[in-house]
């Protein structure tokens, strides 16, 4: 298991926009329908042992976060050819599963996937109300096999903090998971 970090994308960054398509439902999901709610968005998949380790923890406390405010969403990249586990049923069947009361959205051209730089699955990044960045980081200390306990200490603190409009540290830790599958020709360049 080779650990990718994310990239960091700076803090103030606007939220790149978006207009997805939900496997579970068949709606298109968009940017613009989040204005004005502070905003959560997660690259993610199903398979990826980073995402498993956390999963569980993630949904209960990303849909208490979204009945009190936080617009969430979750976004799959990875190249469903290379990855068919990945693919769109596979997803929808994951977010019933698991219980999503947010959006599950597929990024088939992985165009949206490059404009946030997602290096790694799962990649968080946190948006205040006017949707500029305020957090991009771990969820919490917990890796597969390291033993440390699944709190989400860091991403919930970020969340509290920006729902009750204080301020957040600009000292954050990267999350680190399995880099993102992409198609041959759309790997991002590296700096």
């Amino acid at each position: 298991m080779v650990q990718t970090p994310s990239t960091m994308l700076d803090l103030g960054t606007s939220a790149p926009a978006f207009s997805l398509p939900e496997p579970l439902t068949g709606n298109q999901v968009s940017l613009s329908e989040q204005q004005g709610k502070p905003l959560l968005v997660v690259f993610s998949c199903n398979h990826c042992p980073y995402v498993l380790h956390v999963i569980d923890s993630f949904v209960s406390f990303a849909n208490s976060a979204h009945r009190r405010g936080l617009a969430v969403v979750m976004i799959s990249a990875n190249d469903a050819a290379g990855y068919p586990q990945d693919g769109p049923a596979k997803m929808a069947e994951f977010a019933r599963a698991r219980g999503f009361e947010f959006p599950y959205l597929y990024d088939q051209t992985q165009q949206v996937a490059a404009a946030y730089q997602a290096a790694c699955t799962p990649d968080f990044y946190l948006f205040d109300k006017a949707h500029r960045l305020v957090y991009r980081g771990q969820y919490d200390d917990s890796r597969p096999g390291n033993h440390e306990p699944i709190t989400g200490k860091d991403l919930q603190a970020a969340v509290n903090s920006v729902l009750a409009g204080d301020d957040i540290s600009g000292e954050q830790i990267p999350s680190v998971g399995c880099n993102i599958k992409w198609r041959a020709g759309n790997e991002p360049v590296s700096a």
